[in-house]
C-alpha cells in the first residue's frame, strides 16, 4: 500500500543505511531541496559514523532504521547516498509494526525497497541526498509529486520488444537484485515488469547476471522488462567484447515479452522516480511505461 501523502510541515528523517558518506555539498544540497517544498528534515546521528566503507557497523545502521520507523513524527525515510552494505541489514532483519512511511533511495537501496515492498508497504526508487541536486527540475517535481499523490506523467524510451502488458513494478540496480537470487530476501511475486538499471560493470558482467536471470524461477514471473540506464559500463581496455547495447539485446528481446529501453532512470543522468510494487502498463509498442492506479493508505 502507499503510504499517507506528504504534507509542507512533515517530518522526514536522513539515515545512511549502507556507505558512508564521502562528501558533504550534494549532501546538504538535497537537504535543502526537501526543505524548499516546506518538509522539516532531520539528520539521524548515524549519518557521521563510519566503518570502512560502511557508515557505521551493521547494528548501528539496522537501529537508525528502526528507530525512524518507529517513530510516530516522521513521515519518511530519505536515504543519503548508496554505497554498499543494505544487504547486510537483511540479515537478520523483520520490518517492526509501523505505520507505513515513504522510504526512498536507489542503487544499493534497492535491497531495502524490495524488502519493504514485499512488506507490503510502497517505496521510492529515486535520487538520493547526494544526487538530487543534479536532477533536473521535472525529475525532482515527478519526486516531489509522487510522495503527494499527485499522477505523474509515462516515461518514454525506445522501443526493443513489442506487445502491451499490465503488472506489478520492481525497480532495481541489477547487481543489487541480482545478489538477492537464491535468498529470502527475493520477494514472492507474480506478473512482475521489472525495471533495471545499473552503473560501474563491464558488459560480460552484465551478461553474466542477466543469464543468472533468466535461468532462475523468479523470472518465469517477469511479464516485461523495462531498461533504464547503464552508466560507465564500456568494455575494459582493449579487450574484444560485446558493447552494453548488444548484451542487453541478446539476452533481454528473445524472450517473448515487452522490453522497452533507454527510459530515464539510473546513475549519470535523469533518475526519474519509480514506486516499488504498484500496478503499471509496459507498453512495448509506445516504448512507454505507465503508471496504474495503486492502494493507497487509509
Amino acid at each position: 500500500m502507499l503510504p499517507p501523502p506528504l504534507r509542507p510541515g512533515d517530518r522526514l528523517a536522513v539515515i545512511l543505511p549502507s556507505g558512508a558518506l564521502r562528501e558533504t555539498t550534494g549532501f546538504q544540497a538535497g537537504i535543502e531541496l526537501w526543505q524548499q517544498q516546506g518538509y522539516q528534515v532531520d539528520v539521524h546521528p548515524q549519518c557521521s559514523a563510519s566503518w570502512g566503507y560502511l557508515a557505521g557497523a551493521d547494528q548501528q545502521r539496522r537501529e537508525a532504521l528502526r528507530a525512524v520507523l518507529l517513530d510516530p513524527n516522521i513521515k519518511g525515510i530519505l536515504c543519503g547516498r548508496g554505497g554498499f552494505g543494505a544487504t547486510r541489514l537483511l540479515e537478520t532483519w523483520a520490518w517492526p509494526e509501523h505505520s507505513p512511511k515513504w522510504l526512498i533511495g536507489f542503487s544499493d537501496i534497492t535491497a531495502l525497497l524490495w524488502s519493504y515492498a514485499s512488506y507490503g508497504v510502497v517505496g521510492i526508487h529515486g535520487p538520493v541526498l547526494t544526487t538530487l541536486a543534479a536532477e533536473p527540475l521535472w525529475t525532482r517535481a515527478r519526486l516531489f509529486n509522487l510522495v503527494q499523490h499527485q499522477a505523474v506523467a509515462p516515461l518514454h524510451g525506445q522501443a526493443w520488444v513489442g506487445g502491451v502488458v499490465q503488472g506489478i513494478l520492481w525497480p532495481g540496480n541489477l547487481t543489487v537484485a541480482s545478489h538477492l537470487l537464491a535468498t529470502q530476501q527475493l520477494p514472492a511475486w507474480s506478473r512482475v515488469i521489472l525495471a533495471l538499471e545499473d552503473v560501474g560493470e563491464a558488459p560480460y558482467r552484465l551478461d553474466r547476471m542477466l543469464t543468472q536471470w533468466r535461468q532462475t524461477s523468479a523470472f518465469q514471473q517477469v511479464v516485461g522488462l523495462a531498461l533504464g540506464r547503464f552508466s560507465q559500463c564500456d568494455p575494459p581496455g582493449a579487450s574484444p567484447s560485446l558493447a552494453v547495447v548488444e548484451v542487453l539485446k541478446d539476452r533481454c528481446c528473445d524472450l517473448g515479452i515487452p522490453v522497452v529501453a533507454d527510459l530515464p532512470f539510473g546513475h549519470d543522468g535523469e533518475n526519474a522516480a519509480l514506486p516499488v510494487g504498484v500496478p503499471v502498463e509496459l507498453d512495448g509498442n509506445q516504448a512507454r511505461l505507465s503508471l496504474l492506479e495503486a492502494k493507497s493508505h487509509p
